[in-house]
């Protein structure tokens, strides 16, 4: 039987309209009872199968629901920095400032490839500083992505602040990534998709991007992302899953979760 069949359990009749991922077919969708993964946690996640265009959710209003991007924000950074020159590949390094950060991997130089890796914030930041505003509107705007609200301040702006993007969003966004369809260039979504590779196996290629957002304090990850796509031997799945919390609630959970989701449904 068909995971999706195992696990809907309801139609859109019971669950109420949710927002619908742009140039998908458009199929009822199921809702997942992924309670028992998400005990202890606010979270959503969605699912599209790219064959069928069936999307599957987990908690459908929050899916809905826009919040800040966190360093999965580092996906269109790193587009954006590679179509207006500021990287010119996967390998483009920027020397460490010497600043000290509370992630030791962060203190050190980084390329465009490492700094996706070890989600380094110093880094992306002046990627953004070299777009600049203008540019960098412009390219969310033709992008459509999330809120396209800058106003937060050019190195500031989807770290907690005015940028938002939902689940729903997220998804339609990676889809478009997947299939090189977004208004970049064929080789900027070629590189960015290789240095989104985060677990190749036979079976599967796993891409994605975690971020996390702390409280005021910074000791606590009050809310989490993982993000990305799952190439299978017959077919191609794009995810996205948030999840909030007083605390604990960061990235590498939202992959956790995420993956442990994502093998329950027989897809990795």
């Amino acid at each position: 039987m068909h995971f999706l069949s195992i696990l809907m359990v309801a139609t859109r009749a019971l669950i109420g309209p949710a927002a619908p991922i742009h140039g998908a077919p458009q199929y009822p969708d199921s809702q997942l009872d992924l309670e028992h993964y998400f005990k202890g946690y606010d979270a959503c996640f969605v699912l599209l199968d790219t064959t069928t265009g069936r999307i599957s959710r987990y908690k459908p209003e929050r899916c809905d629901t826009r919040f800040s991007p966190c360093s999965t924000f580092k996906i269109p950074n790193a587009l954006i920095g590679l179509e207006t020159g500021v990287l010119d590949g996967p390998e483009h390094e920027f020397k460490w400032n010497g600043t000290k950060n509370r992630r030791k991997a962060c203190n050190r130089d980084h390329t465009l490839r490492t700094a996706v890796r070890d989600s380094v914030v110093w880094y992306f930041q002046r990627v953004a500083d070299g777009v600049g505003e203008k540019r960098m509107r412009q390219w969310l705007n033709e992008s459509d992505y999330g809120n396209q609200n800058i106003s937060g301040g050019l190195t500031q702006f989807w770290l907690g602040d005015s940028l938002e993007i939902s689940a729903n969003e997220q998804v339609a966004f990676l889809r478009k990534l997947q299939n090189e369809s977004l208004p970049m260039s064929e080789r900027s979504q070629e590189i960015v998709k290789d240095i989104l590779i985060v677990e190749q196996t036979p079976e599967f290629t796993l891409r994605g991007k975690t971020g996390s957002r702390a409280d005021d304090s910074y000791e606590h990850a009050i809310l989490g992302w993982f993000v990305g796509t799952v190439e299978t031997g017959t077919n191609t799945y794009v995810f996205a899953c948030n999840l909030s919390a007083k605390e604990h609630a960061s990235g590498s959970k939202a992959r956790e979760l995420s993956k442990k989701v994502l093998r329950s449904l027989g897809i990795l």
